[in-house]
């Protein structure tokens, strides 16, 4: 069995607005959904551990995986208490999956386990994918010989455009796409909220939170060549 491994923001604060973010829900329950129906072990992890903070904006209760999610008694219980990433060996993780939402944009950066396992898990042929403001995690993964892992690869992630859609693109630290863009890589994207999901090689992402099935979906093509 296939071992998968959600990671999820552990920052609530909104910058300076006052307002709270955290994990986008659907970018959580889509792909889970679909790993955990393709027989993979799907597990949590979080940069601080235990009860990360969910995006109360993006509690949809009438999208159906998330009240799949939220009612299935173990994995609501893992949402609860999620695993701190530095407990985490990257030899137990074949798919690394960065979910989005706005606090991904503060702590995945520059957090050093993300870094060591995204570096880790595609360095042993595994699968590294996000959705959304999940690819905030691949700014400053870099390989062995100290190149940023994005320079030259296709991918993609929230846009300048979504960004200012929403009226955060004063409010984050940096833009998405242009961070991406300064690192190298060569960043796709559709109209404002449409799926779009871009595959180079074992590096999956995809561009909102419409993609994060897609993404998923990709993962199991890919993982099944491998």
């Amino acid at each position: 069995m296939k071992r998968a491994l959600i990671v999820v923001t552990s920052h609530s604060d909104l910058g300076q607005t006052g307002r709270k973010t955290g994990y986008f829900l659907s970018e959580v329950s889509h792909p889970w959904r679909i790993l955990a129906a393709a027989g993979m072990d799907v597990s949590i992890a979080s940069p601080r551990g235990g009860k990360a903070p969910v995006d109360e904006r993006s509690i949809d209760m009438s999208d159906l995986d998330n009240l799949w999610l939220l009612d299935h008694p173990r994995y609501s219980a893992l949402l609860d208490e999620t695993i701190p990433l530095g407990e985490v060996l990257a030899k137990d993780v074949d798919v690394l999956f960065f979910a989005g939402g706005h606090g991904a944009m503060w702590d995945f950066p520059d957090d050093r386990d993300v870094l060591r396992l995204s570096q880790a898990v595609l360095e042993k042929g595994g699968i590294v994918a996000a959705v959304c403001h999940g690819s905030a995690a691949l700014i400053n993964v870099k390989d062995k010989e100290g190149h940023y892992i994005v320079e030259g690869t296709k991918l993609t992630g929230f846009s300048n455009i979504e960004e200012t859609s929403v009226e955060l693109d004063t409010v984050v630290p940096f833009l998405l796409e242009t961070k991406l863009k300064e690192r190298g890589a060569v960043f796709e994207s559709e109209t404002i909220g449409l799926p779009h999901v871009t595959v180079d090689q074992r590096l999956i992402t995809g561009q909102n939170p419409a993609s994060a099935r897609g993404v998923a979906q990709a993962v199991i093509a890919i993982g099944d060549q491998h």
